[in-house]
């Protein structure tokens, strides 16, 4: 027989159980700091409509939806017709979590708060090319704030995001940066240099690529997305201008002939002035250069980024028009996302997660014949009523093999129940560290472990 072939699809992944318990950690810490922020859960669909998810991201984002087949007697009659993508398929997988947020705000929008305030931890899918800490399958955790215009939901979200960073054990501007701009500054930036206004769309994906592929890279963009060349030189020429200090005062001066760009400028002075006493505000970095590529963005716009690592670890913005796409309504609302792939893999890079995760077993009991399995069994279901976290060996083996499963598994204590315990009324527990084993009186034995597992 041949063998199948049992890899995962490409950019998609197993999670084998340390992989769990350290995603477990990490979104346990970004669940409780978002409670704490006043967010509430909220889940969604994996399959969304096709007509929900197309049109919100931009062309290039339309590209990588997944698309869902329609299925039987719809399918067949697609099939028959001149096939076409959008024919053959009505559904897709969530590309995001804001499109899905923004459809649940139009669907039940009488009966949640006048502020909606939500947070979601779920996986999206894209179908992009896999590359390190990328992948077709990941999760997104975000915090969004529906029905305010005021910039105290941009300091909001952003002192959100960065005490989960911070409680993570991200700390200092070495430790991540969070690059903040505004569409109108870029809208602005491009009136000034004489982009044609039917041009912006395409100059902004090129702009928000120039991270991935340089100044040069984004010139031929550019001239690819057909912005004439003496454009794109001023464009690329005002931006190359920046200061390192003093950039919004730059901006302002830069934009003074433009009223949209100047607004913007005013808007993102609000939005640091705001976040200055909270925990953002060490990681703040005006960046004229950002620019989000999906389209659905309209005014302050941010990304994590951690120094060394190619790729955004998060980000957001506001999009004031996306929920009137599906209720007709103008609705504004405010949000950032972490990318909880991105966050894992920097913590495993520089070894930032606990030796043990406080989801592991605590204690192995062993069992030493079938004579006392019973025995070894009763005691188990007793550690576990006193809430300690208790694996129970599952057959007869030597003390040995025994040992070397808990030590595989890194538990560091192991309870023998071998009849002359039993009859001694006490249990033998070993210390697989130090080596060391004592004997423990059974009524004694919940308080002795308490004190050593805390």
């Amino acid at each position: 027989m041949s063998r199948v072939n049992t890899e995962p699809l490409s950019g998609m992944r197993d999670f084998l159980p340390l992989d769990v318990l350290r995603r477990d950690y990490v979104v346990n810490t970004i669940r409780r700091v978002y409670q704490r922020y006043g967010f509430e859960p909220l889940e969604t669909p994996t399959l969304e409509r096709l007509s929900t998810l197309l049109g919100k991201y931009g062309d290039e984002g339309d590209q990588l939806i997944f698309r869902v087949l329609k299925r039987g007697e719809k399918l067949e009659e697609a099939l028959a017709r001149t096939p076409t993508e959008n024919g053959v398929s009505d559904a897709g997988l969530r590309y995001d979590l804001t499109v899905p947020l923004a459809r649940v705000v139009a669907e039940y929008g009488s009966k949640l708060p006048r502020f909606f305030k939500r947070y979601q931890i779920q996986p999206v899918y894209r179908a992009d090319r896999p590359a390190k800490g990328r992948y077709r399958e990941f999760y997104q955790c975000d915090v969004d704030i529906v029905g305010s215009t005021s910039p105290t939901v941009e300091a909001e979200v952003l002192a959100a995001g960065a005490e989960v960073l911070q409680e993570l054990g991200f700390v200092g501007r070495e430790g991540f940066q969070i690059r903040l701009n505004h569409r109108l500054i870029l809208h602005g930036l491009m009136e000034i240099a004489g982009v044609p206004p039917a041009s912006e769309g395409a100059a902004l994906v090129a702009i928000d690529k120039l991270d991935k592929i340089g100044m040069d890279g984004v010139r031929k963009e550019l001239a690819a997305r057909g912005i004439a060349a003496e454009t794109a030189e001023r464009l690329l020429g005002t931006l190359s201008a920046a200061p390192d200090q003093g950039l919004l005062d730059w901006l302002e001066e830069v934009l003074k002939e433009s009223a949209l760009g100047s607004q913007g400028v005013a808007d993102l002075r609000a939005v640091v002035a705001l976040s200055a006493q909270g925990p953002a505000a060490p990681h703040l970095r005006v960046d004229p250069y950002l620019a989000r590529g999906l389209s659905y963005y309209t005014g302050p716009i941010f990304e994590i980024e951690f120094p060394g690592f190619s790729g955004s670890g998060g980000g957001g913005g506001r999009y004031d028009g996306l929920i009137g796409m599906f209720s007709g309504q103008s609705i504004p609302a405010c949000g950032f996302s972490l990318g909880l792939e991105r966050v894992i893999l920097m913590m495993e890079e520089h070894g930032m997660f606990p030796a043990r995760l406080d989801t592991q077993p605590q204690l192995l009991v062993t069992q030493f014949d079938e004579k006392t399995a019973a025995a070894s069994l009763a005691l188990a279901h007793q550690l576990r009523k006193a809430g300690l976290r208790v694996d129970l060996y599952p057959q007869i083996d030597r003390y040995g093999k025994q040992f070397k499963y808990a030590d595989d598994r890194k538990i560091r204590y192991a309870a023998l129940v071998s009849p002359r315990e039993l009859s001694a009324g006490v249990v033998a527990v070993r210390d697989l560290v130090s080596g060391e084993q004592v004997e423990v009186p059974q009524g004694e034995l919940v308080a002795w472990l308490c004190e050593r597992l805390g």
